[in-house]
């Protein structure tokens, strides 16, 4: 079966890349990318089938700094030939600069619109054309916990948000720690806190207030943004509540962040994070088995006039130089037989419909790409649909806001002033 699975993907290369009876391409596709560690392992793993049969080898160069390093190059004039794009609000002004390269003329549109619903497309779009795809995709708003210690505590999965507060407040009495949180990603510090927050905003404030706050149609000290601030501090800035107190959660880094659940006994119970932590704690615990010794529950609702909502984020790849190798390695990412690779390592949903079920590698996955495709109401990950610098401000408020929460008035009216700017331009 594998090697029949391999023939269909090196014929599907060959039809993708080459016409009938033509030589191996050749030469070499420089690829910039956020990821590292089993991230990085999975995407190499990804491109392995297309360097094979096209003779085009991949070098990838991943950095957690992606928003200065992709600009540092751009206006050196050394671009990589494909980035990974720190969202389709960057997106949109790199597009609007001139820096990225049309994907009309690259990809089959007619034929992508019928492996990707219309909002991913949208999304990788600016002005009505496409310039950005999504190879990867993430549900966030998941509880992790370990479903033993859990039940062994006596705890039992929270329906909604009071019942969460009541669950950490019930851990906390015991003088254990509630929550794991760990907010430390380099240059990029801080973006987990956004997507708490994002979270929060949707559940409790609804679509309509969400959408209005990413167009910056409400100011950042509109109410229900306070709101969500707030209520996200009540378990970040808790000392109690919080593994190493606020310093912790300014200190650890955001993929270790909830390796201590799985320690004997366990050094906390909740973690907030997308799915693709489940491949973070796998390559950290291999011996650990989904559902039985790690599971998640979803982000329980908050305002019961609220529809069910989900935040849902993906990884946008943009073209920045137009060459043969370029042109093939985008055209091999979007299909569903490159995503099922990443998909059958863990840690990645697909935004390709043609992506069976089946390849997911376990339960847990399986039911995250359930919830995204049953889920009444999605959105994307806020952040990364605002300009670069509302996008930054917001990832450094959040610290700013778990170092001192009494100055919260002062960092949302710093984020405004940024904002004002930034949705001029």
């Amino acid at each position: 079966m594998r090697s029949i699975r391999l023939l269909m993907v090196s014929l599907l290369l060959l039809a993708l890349v080459a016409p009938a009876g033509a030589q191996k391409i050749g030469g070499t596709v420089r690829v910039l990318a956020v990821w590292g560690g089993s991230e990085r392992e999975s995407f190499l793993a990804m491109v392995k089938p297309f360097e094979d049969q096209t003779g085009i080898k991949v070098e990838y160069e991943g950095t957690r700094d992606l928003n200065a390093v992709l600009t540092t190059r751009l206006q050196a004039g050394n671009p990589p030939d494909v980035a990974g794009l720190p969202g389709p609000g960057q997106m949109a002004e790199f597009a609007r600069q001139g820096k990225l390269v049309p994907l009309r003329d690259v990809l089959e549109v007619n034929a992508l619109a019928q492996d990707y619903a219309a909002s991913w497309i949208n999304l990788g779009s600016t002005d009505g054309r496409l310039y950005g795809i999504f190879i990867k995709a993430a549900l966030k708003g998941l509880i992790w916990y370990n479903p033993k210690a859990f039940a062994r505590a006596g705890h039992t999965v929270p329906l909604t948000w009071d019942g969460l507060l009541a669950v950490t407040d019930r851990i906390a009495r015991t003088g254990a720690t509630p929550w794991c949180i760990g907010l430390e990603s380099g240059a990029a510090s801080g973006w987990p806190a956004t997507d708490w927050i994002e979270d929060i905003l949707l559940r409790s404030a609804g679509p309509a207030v969400y959408d209005r706050w990413v167009r910056h149609e409400i100011p950042w000290t509109h109410p229900a943004v306070r709101n969500a601030w707030e209520t996200f501090g009540k378990i970040a800035t808790n000392p109690r509540y919080v593994l190493g107190g606020r310093q912790g959660v300014l200190s650890i880094n955001f993929g270790e962040s909830p390796f201590p659940m799985f320690s004997s006994p366990p050094r906390c119970y909740l973690h907030h994070q997308a799915t693709f932590i489940q491949d973070f704690i796998q390559k950290q615990f291999p011996n650990l088995k989904p559902v039985e010794d790690f599971n998640f529950f979803e982000f329980p609702p908050i305002n019961p006039n609220v529809a069910k909502a989900v935040v849902a984020a993906g990884d946008l790849f943009g073209m920045f130089r137009d060459t043969p190798q370029a042109r093939a390695l985008m055209r091999w990412l979007v299909t569903p037989e490159a995503q099922a690779i990443w998909v059958q390592r863990g840690g990645s949903l697909s935004p390709n419909r043609r992506v069976s079920l089946d390849a997911y590698p376990d339960e847990l996955s399986r039911g995250a790409a359930g919830i995204l495709t049953s889920a009444e109401v999605v959105r994307f990950d806020g952040s990364d649909l605002m300009p670069e610098a509302v996008n930054n401000a917001f990832w450094k408020g959040t610290l700013d806001y778990v170092q001192n929460a009494g100055q919260l008035s002062a960092i949302l009216r710093r984020i405004e002033r940024i904002a004002v700017t930034a949705y001029r331009r």
